[in-house]
């Protein structure tokens, strides 16, 4: 039995992603191999988002293509996920030390295609195209392909947390961002069949569902009904096994009083707002293709305090947009300042192929940009290590991520996986995948030190 080993970069979904061609490569006949040493074949599962990212799925490339040949190296080394479906011929004539690019619609076929690779055989590499072409306009008219079989999915993680897709593709068009170009329109997948891999998540131990899509918000709205996601949560919180559900990548122009209300109260449903504000000047906003501004967004996060006043809050911001003022930087800077945000991830804007903000006038010198993300970084970790502070004397609940001769890590209700901070738990022993009841008496930055109950 040949066996693959799958590498995988960038953001939740490609972990589904991965997760679901796994699956594809077991039912093909393929063993899947936990270390790339053991591995006839590697696939790496790239990311496409911006520059770091891509240069990060190169350099992975690479790394592992230069094991060809060696005792203990791969016969092939293919790119898949989003940076392949996004370049394609282009990655594949740059990139020779690939044994093939494939896209998104390779798939369903995707044992078979490794197969005939590891017979010597060359495959053409992926032919780029707007996905978002390929459903309706018109989102309601989306329904049907809601009704595909569903894609089966072979966990590769074993923690007590797991992402759960909800949807994938973005109908929105913001002009820094090139995802619905490679990843489509936007399509929600079937309460059902979101529910019955919930189910399955659970019976595997998993404790915790990070739901994940381009945009959470969305949820629904191609199946005629723009409140499904608030129906949804309570379903996946009455799981037997499930002890919290957490809702990912939310657009603050389209959050409703409905879903703060349901994402604060529901029981079962962690109280975290990861918020996409993006900038908060108007003007800036605008150029974006996105709503808002300071009070707009400030109003919001107080709408989320009344409702859940210790909900964690998170958001991402890009500094230096093309035309990006000194004013307009400050109004991010006093939203920040005043908002106090969990976490807060800064990122100087670069220029992503496709885009309509790569035409945009008044670009910034890259110094600048530089500068002002630097000067950003400063505030907002000061910020955000003050927040936690602010939180000693909390009582928390922790999911045990990780116990080893430091002692017990995992993280509260107010932190997302991975990238929101972690909780330090003591004076308890427990095990991967327990919940404990504690109370914070300390903070390190944005992690937290608490005391067991």
């Amino acid at each position: 039995m040949q066996r693959v080993h799958l590498v995988t970069l960038g953001c939740a979904r490609n972990d589904v992603d991965s997760d679901e061609l796994a699956a594809r490569l077991a039912a093909g006949g393929f063993a899947l191999a936990s270390d790339a040493t053991d591995a006839d074949v590697v696939v790496v599962n790239t990311c496409g988002f911006v520059e770091a990212a891509k240069k990060d799925s190169i350099d992975t490339i690479l790394a592992q293509a230069d094991r060809k040949g060696r005792r203990g190296g791969p016969q092939a080394v293919v790119a898949v996920g989003c940076m392949a479906e996004r370049y394609g011929r282009e990655l594949a004539a740059e990139l020779p030390e690939a044994d093939a690019v494939l896209g998104f619609d390779a798939y369903p076929d995707i044992a078979d295609r490794l197969r005939r690779i590891l017979d010597g055989e060359h495959l053409e590499s992926h032919v780029p195209q707007d996905r978002r072409t390929l459903l309706p306009i018109a989102p309601v008219e989306r329904a049907r392909a809601a009704d595909a079989p569903a894609v089966p999915r072979l966990r590769l993680g074993s923690g007590p947390w797991e992402s759960l897709k909800i949807a994938s593709g973005c109908d929105r068009r913001c002009t820094f961002c090139a995802i619905p170009m490679f990843r489509g329109s936007y399509q929600s997948r079937r309460p059902t069949e979101v529910v019955a891999e919930a189910r399955a998540l659970a019976a595997q131990g998993v404790r915790e569902l990070f739901l994940v899509s381009e945009n959470s918000t969305s949820y629904g709205k191609d199946l005629g009904d723009l409140r499904l996601l608030e129906s949804l949560l309570p379903e996946l919180a009455a799981v037997e096994g499930i002890e919290r559900v957490r809702v990912s990548y939310l657009q603050p122009a389209e959050m409703r009083p409905s879903l703060i209300e349901a994402l604060a109260s529901t029981p079962g449903v962690v109280p975290y707002f990861d918020l996409s504000f993006q900038h908060a000047s108007a003007s800036v906003l605008r150029r974006m293709r996105r709503f808002g501004g300071v009070e707009e967004f400030l109003d919001l996060v107080e709408r989320v305090r009344d409702a859940a006043p210790l909900a964690g809050i998170r958001s991402n911001v890009i500094v230096g947009f093309p035309g990006e003022t000194e004013d307009e930087f400050g109004e991010l800077v006093d939203f920040l300042t005043r908002a106090r945000l969990d976490v807060v991830g800064v990122f100087g804007y670069s220029d992503e192929d496709g885009t309509a903000a790569a035409d945009l006038p008044d670009r910034l010198p890259q110094e600048e940009v530089e500068a002002r993300t630097a000067v950003l970084t400063d505030l907002v970790d000061e910020l955000c290590n003050q927040r936690a502070e602010d939180r000693i004397g909390e009582h928390v609940r922790v999911l045990v991520e990780q116990v080893d001769a430091v002692g017990i890590e995992g993280r509260a209700e107010h932190q997302g996986p991975e990238v929101d901070g972690t909780t330090r738990v003591l004076g308890v022993d427990a095990r991967a995948g327990d919940l404990i009841d504690a109370v914070v008496v300390g903070s390190d930055g944005v992690d937290l030190v608490a005391e067991a109950r």
